[in-house]
């Protein structure tokens, strides 16, 4: 092969990969929503695969260049930009991720975080954008699932200007401060409460109400018959059993965990860790629908207090200290649960949960 003929090839190569390069450009897209502390917003989208970048900034004032210190004075308010590839996931895909993962119902801010700067808003990049933002908005409006009207407007995309770099990534770069934050501020728990009944943005296919009737909480006299004294005070008294003394905090068998009084489903081995704390550890719910949490302002603190659903049953605290995926460390009490190792998933009854355990 002459010189003349590999300086061809090459600069064919070199105009091929320039094309292949301009062409995936062309094809990338712009989309902007608001949904109150970008941390979090950023946080949420950047689960979601395939998206190309995910950035925290302000958007809707008229004064340009808005920092963190005056951005709300200047009409901005906290929002990501999304560059993703219609190709791969299409706007209303992202849409229906938006929606989940904010209070649309609040006109005033979102959860914790209050005022204009927090409020949510799609800000639409082409007519079409707006189109299928409108479509989806009115979905929701026409479910009649929600008791208050939707708050969130649709805005035609303005000046974004990207927040300051120590805002980017701020739940990897800061995860203690980003976890308390999140799980102080009630995010989680509102949107718990908004989807619960439809299905969350995190588990779309929670069971209906009607597939967990037969969970019941026994008469009292019943339940001093069932549960031992230790069991009882955990329970319906709120108590907490001896860290490293209890029947779960060390177990490794595979399974699943349910509530003692109801046997509702609760957690699985395969989202238990090791904690260091003497109580069994997990980092997230096995069926979100039977968990309910509170705040709990006992001990002189403010903590979030997790409950079972159906009975009713104290079972422990969540804190903002897990490992990933979740961040989370759902502490309970082995007092509360009953273990149900793997093979016997069928004969207890729960058969459902043996595909967990599969290789």
């Amino acid at each position: 092969m002459n010189r003349v003929t590999i300086t061809f090839l090459i600069i064919l190569g070199v105009l091929i990969m320039s094309y292949d390069t301009l062409h995936a450009e062309k094809k990338l897209e712009k989309a902007t929503f608001a949904g109150g502390c970008f941390w979090c917003m950023e946080a949420d989208f950047e689960k979601i695969p395939h998206l190309r970048e995910v950035t925290s900034g302000y958007i809707g004032g008229t004064v340009p260049n808005p920092t963190y210190e005056d951005y709300g004075k200047k009409g901005y308010i906290e929002a990501v930009e999304i560059t993703y590839d219609p190709q791969e996931i299409t706007y209303t895909q992202l849409l229906h991720f938006f929606w989940r993962h904010i209070d649309f119902t609040d006109s005033g801010g979102q959860f914790c975080d209050r005022g204009h700067e927090y409020t949510t808003a799609i800000f639409y990049h082409s007519e079409e954008q707006k189109r299928l933002a409108e479509e989806s908005k009115e979905q929701l409006e026409k479910s009649g699932k929600f008791k208050k009207p939707i708050a969130t407007q649709i805005i035609k995309a303005s000046q974004f200007y990207p927040a300051e770099e120590y805002h980017k990534d701020y739940y990897k770069k800061s995860p203690i401060r980003y976890k308390s934050y999140r799980l102080n501020c009630g995010r989680d728990r509102r949107l718990k409460e908004l989807w619960g009944h439809l299905g969350s943005g995190n588990n779309d296919n929670n069971k209906g109400a009607e597939e967990n009737a037969h969970y019941k909480k026994p008469t009292p006299e019943e339940l001093k018959n069932k549960l031992t004294p230790l069991q009882y005070e955990v329970t319906q008294k709120n108590g907490t059993e001896p860290a490293f003394k209890n029947e779960y905090w060390n177990n490794k068998k595979e399974g699943i965990y349910v509530d003692v009084v109801s046997g509702e489903p609760l957690f699985s081995s395969r989202d238990k860790f090791e904690s260091g704390t003497g109580w069994p550890s997990f980092t997230k719910p096995l069926e979100p629908d039977n968990i309910v949490e509170r705040e709990d302002r006992s001990w002189f603190s403010v903590r979030t207090e997790v409950r079972s659903k159906h009975a009713d049953s104290h079972l422990g605290h969540v804190f903002g200290d897990g490992p990933a995926p979740t961040g989370f460390r759902y502490c309970m009490n082995s007092s509360a649960l009953r273990f149900i190792p793997k093979e016997d998933l069928e004969k207890e009854g729960y058969g459902e949960y043996k595909k967990l355990f599969e290789k």
